[in-house]
């Protein structure tokens, strides 16, 4: 019988019941390796929240173990939680492919960090620990050098897909189906698999229809274009350079993060020609139909460029009548109404907008849809499943999908962050779980915000604040004036004397019972004010303002 500790063991940390934040630990004894760390950028309900990042607590009472980081391809998704990591574990090495690395090295720039063990992969690299060993497959995806990724242990192999899709005619390399087939016939324990697109029936367009759309567009139009799209899609951004090259166009930049792409595409060879980028001051002396302006902004993202240009706002750039703005993007769920907004700011400049639709294909997903779904799961051919990267409904039906391919009903796992899956001699089955959950990133504070913060912050959205100031005598126990009452985001109190003077007299009540009742205590007294305002302003107003009671202690000065 094996030893009751030879098993292995997957934990996902983040990417399961949500798209993003992703983050899979793999152990076997005394080693462990990680999948991704990605980020989840926050709902509009996450006041002040920047990013959304695992709980690490399982990796720091395990960080002698870790032997690396593995990741797939270089969305934020996947790595934008690298630099919070890194202040709370230690890595010993970070692995990923070229694009990947030069990404990672940009944040930890931006943010101070100093780390040097950054190792590049590719297809051909094998890492080998004393029960792992480790090989990559090239996949397709939005983002050059995306790759899935093999662990063979020692109950089994794993294979960890990363997101993918399959294009005939891709942009870039194709992906390798030849390994992927021979992966597979080797035999696989368990295959856990992107879900992203599981709801959406066929296959995913070819970004060359894609390009073959933007293409017509640039050809056909006679003034100035503006292009928004992912700056993530290199392999998009790199077929508009080309299509503008063939068209005589030249092109300026607008926003950080699509300045960054270009330039990761030009030092990786990706885009050759330097000279078609030039900046305002040269687009002066160019015909409309000379420029093409590539920005950032495609999601309505209220500080991006195109937002900016739309508003009117931008110091560099002002809309003219006859210009054309193509949206190369669909949106992320809970977008739609930001970019709505910045379509409108558009039709009343009197600009023309396209955006993707079923007429115009300027769009297409890295993900795979249902019948590339299935495609993997017969190329990797595993005796166990476990969908990642998805909300649940994602997850659910791409088990479904897993059951068609002949995976048994029974050898199929759903599983939550936190969840465990154990790989032994007699199979795979769930393990215990560990902490696990959502940990708020707010500027430089990790794990400082927490949900009474977010509760409060939502009540001052809502209901703003209200501020009591009073001056007491420790010593003899008065109240030396009256309250001064003042609010921010409540309402106005020059417009609202009667409301503000009610709540003056409420207050000095208060205080006045309270210091004839009771010994004097500064947080008792700030305690009995929010108790008994609360009610007071609700009943008066149906509003919940955050009190804030500040008490001054001051001696009265003796009387001569």
């Amino acid at each position: 019988m094996n030893n009751k500790d030879d098993f292995t063991s997957v934990i996902p940390l983040g990417g399961l019941g949500e798209v993003g934040k992703n983050m899979y630990v793999f152990t076997h004894k005394e080693e462990i390796f990680i999948i991704d760390a990605g980020v989840i950028f926050p709902e509009s309900d996450l006041l002040g929240v920047d990013y959304v990042i695992q709980d690490v607590t399982y990796l720091k009472q395990n960080e002698s173990k870790i032997k690396g980081l593995l990741i797939t391809h270089g969305h934020e998704d996947h790595i934008g939680g690298i630099s919070f990591l890194l202040q709370s574990v230690n890595i010993p090495v970070i692995y990923g492919a070229q694009t990947s690395i030069d990404l990672i090295k940009n944040k930890l720039e931006d943010r101070s960090i100093s780390y040097k063990n950054l190792e590049v992969i590719n297809g051909d690299t094998k890492i080998k620990t004393k029960y792992f060993s480790i090989e990559f497959i090239a996949t397709t995806h939005s983002i050059p050098d995306s790759f899935g990724i093999v662990l063979h242990t020692p109950n089994g192999t794993i294979v960890s897909t990363g997101d993918f899709k399959f294009d005939l005619t891709p942009i870039g390399p194709i992906a390798d189906f030849h390994k992927m087939a021979r992966v597979g016939t080797e035999g696989v324990k368990l295959l856990l698999s992107d879900s992203t697109n599981a709801l959406s029936e066929g296959f995913s367009k070819s970004e060359n229809s894609v390009d073959e759309a933007l293409s017509d567009i640039v050809n056909g139009y006679n003034g100035r274009i503006i292009i928004a799209t992912f700056a993530s899609n290199i392999y998009r951004v790199k077929h508009i350079v080309e299509t503008c090259r063939k068209n005589n166009r030249k092109i300026i930049i607008f926003g950080r993060s699509m300045d960054t792409a270009v330039n990761l595409a030009l030092n990786n060879g990706l885009i050759t020609d330097k000279s078609l980028f030039i900046d305002t001051s040269q687009a002066k002396s160019l015909k409309k139909n000379e420029i093409c302006i590539l920005c950032t902004g495609s999601q309505g993202e209220p500080l991006a460029a195109l937002s900016r240009i739309a508003q009117g706002t931008h110091k560099q750039i002002s809309l003219m009548p006859d210009d054309l703005v193509v949206f190369s993007s669909n949106p992320i769920p809970g977008n739609a109404a930001a970019i709505n907004r910045i379509i409108n700011k558009l039709y009343l400049k009197g600009v023309k907008v396209i955006t993707n639709s079923e007429f115009s294909d300027i769009h297409t997903s890295g993900h795979a849809k249902q019948e590339e779904l299935k495609l993997m799961l017969r190329l990797i051919k595993p005796e166990y499943f476990m969908p990642m990267h998805g909300e649940y409904r994602m997850l659910k039906e791409h088990a479904e999908l897993a059951i068609s391919c002949d995976v048994k009903k029974e050898n199929i796992f759903i599983l939550n962050n936190g969840d465990s899956l154990i790989l032994d001699k007699n199979g795979v089955h769930r393990g215990p779980s560990v902490t696990a959950g959502d940990v708020y990133v707010d500027g430089s504070r990790i794990g400082e915000i927490g949900s009474i913060v977010i509760k409060d912050r939502k009540l001052m959205s809502r209901d703003g604040i209200l501020i009591t100031i009073v001056n007491i005598n420790p010593f003899t126990k008065k109240l030396l004036i009256k309250p001064n009452i003042t609010t921010r985001g409540f309402v106005l109190v020059n417009e609202n004397t009667d409301l503000i003077n009610a709540i003056e007299r409420k207050t000095t009540d208060i205080i006045n019972k309270f210091l004839n009742d009771n010994s004097y205590s500064y947080t008792d007294l700030k305690n009995q004010i929010i108790l008994e305002l609360h009610p007071f302003i609700s009943n008066l107003t149906g509003r919940h303002p955050i009190i804030l009671p500040v008490i001054m202690e001051v001696k009265e000065a003796s009387k001569k």
